[in-house]
């Protein structure tokens, strides 16, 4: 069975409780993204393999990409091309299990992954 699209109430009911906790509207898609920056890349690691583990359960697998501690998700539910109940479960999971990373919640300007505040304060 293919996934259906939030409707217009699913929609109000989840998405502002999702976007307190940092989740955001991804220009020109209708899709979530939120940014967490972990202490180190162990902890960004341990956090994606928690969430992977997850994810496969759901059989939803997010756009991620990882940089030192940096981790950037995006969600999407590619069979209905936008957002699905999948999405939100999977993000709802995931705030779970990212325990105390900060949230970057301005999405405008490049984040400095840790290798590259270090690289700047020895130069």
């Amino acid at each position: 069975m293919m996934a259906q699209l939030l409707t217009q109430p699913e929609r109000e009911q989840d998405l502002p409780a999702l976007g307190e906790t940092g989740w955001g509207a991804v220009p020109d898609r209708d899709a979530l993204r939120k940014i967490w920056k972990f202490r180190s890349f162990s902890e960004a690691w341990g956090f994606m393999s928690r969430a992977a583990l997850a994810a496969e359960k759901l059989n939803h697998h997010p756009e991620w990409t990882n940089r030192f501690n940096i981790v950037d998700v995006t969600l999407i539910t590619h069979d209905c091309g936008g957002l699905s109940a999948l999405d939100v479960s999977l993000a709802r999971i995931m705030d779970k299990v990212a325990g105390e990373a900060t949230v970057v919640r301005d999405h405008s300007e490049p984040i400095s992954c840790l290798c590259q505040v270090k690289a700047n304060r020895s130069a």
